[in-house]
């Protein structure tokens, strides 16, 4: 069975890190790119990084540049987002998504066919 599974979510202060975790199952997912979106409450999904091993290239919003870092441990089949300084406005649902399309970095969401559940990060005093 294919599957995504996001973990490592939670309630942070202001300032505060987490790290996300996504462990796939029943494929390899080296063989594709992969993306780290979310979703606040009342908004749409927005991409925060995208990462293509294809082409070796990393994609950060604005909005995170500087403060996230995407990282993968192939061994575990395991995609990580490590959330530092963190805000209320990264207050959201976060998923992990992958796509065969892994020539080069793809931030637009109907690439994705491969969708985790999300985790939920709640940024909070």
């Amino acid at each position: 069975e294919v599957q995504l599974v996001e973990s490592g979510g939670g309630l942070v202060q202001p300032g505060g890190s987490l790290k996300l975790s996504c462990a796939a199952s029943g494929f390899t997912f080296d063989d594709y790119a992969i993306g780290w979106f979310r979703q606040a409450p009342g908004m749409e999904r927005e991409g925060v990084v995208c990462f293509s091993s294809g082409s070796g290239d990393t994609y950060y919003s604005d909005s995170v540049k500087g403060r996230f870092t995407i990282s993968t441990d192939n061994a575990k089949n395991t995609v990580y987002l490590q959330m530092n300084s963190l805000k209320p406005e990264d207050t959201a649902l976060y998923y992990c998504s992958l796509t065969p399309k892994n020539w080069d970095v793809q931030r637009d969401q109907g690439e994705y066919h491969i969708w985790g559940q999300g985790t939920q990060v709640t940024v909070s005093s």
